[in-house]
């Protein structure tokens, strides 16, 4: 039974133990007249304490996206869907020319057609507002979008580097930036099996 669930509902769990654990200790505490206000007040707080961090853990588990799990081998990547319904997927990408490689975090997005970056990695990459001319132009989900082209010096899977990707950047309220279909077609198959999604060369 333990081994079918998943990372995300053991941590569920654990905080769900850890909270009700929490609030019954407090209820003892609270009944318990015997005990000196000082000793008292310092187990209340105590368990207060740690109640909001058992309470902000388990908030953290059930709303945010998780990262997705990934396994990146030389010919395959494994994806597992996150609880927001995408698939997380970090490379190392190298902006201009002689600039270190930096991990930048993508949604894997079959709409899309090109690398879309966020203006945030775009700096991080090297490319300044100076630097970037919106010439080009992207429908959204929010509506139409500037776009401006850069060429990245090279995008990194394991010991593969792929050189001179085209990708665009995003003018406008971009969260994270999308792996598009121009990349993703260097893989010769992609399959999807419910929750899980396999890259292979």
């Amino acid at each position: 039974m333990i081994d079918s669930l998943s990372s995300d509902q053991i941590a569920q769990i654990v905080y769900l133990v850890l909270l009700g654990t929490v609030l019954g200790s407090y209820a003892l505490v609270a009944m318990r007249q015997q005990l000196g206000q000082f000793v008292r007040m310092l187990l209340l707080w105590g368990l207060l304490f740690t109640g909001v961090m058992a309470g902000w853990g388990l908030w953290q588990s059930v709303m945010l996206p998780s990262i997705t799990v990934q396994q990146t081998g030389e010919d395959a990547i494994d994806l597992r869907r996150g609880r927001d319904g995408a698939f997380r997927l970090t490379l190392e990408v190298t902006g201009r020319e002689g600039m270190e490689p930096q991990p930048i975090h993508f949604i894997v997005d079959t709409g899309a057609t090109d690398i879309v970056l966020t203006r945030a990695d775009a700096e991080a990459l090297g490319f300044t507002e100076s630097d970037l001319a919106y010439l080009g132009t992207a429908r959204t989900a929010n509506g139409v979008v500037r776009t401006a082209r850069v060429t990245l010096d090279g995008v990194h899977i394991g010991a593969r580097q792929h050189p001179n990707i085209r990708a665009l950047v995003n003018e406008g309220e971009l969260h994270v930036s999308l792996l598009g279909m121009t990349f993703l077609s260097r893989f010769s198959r992609i399959e999807m099996t419910g929750d899980r999604l396999r890259l292979e060369y």
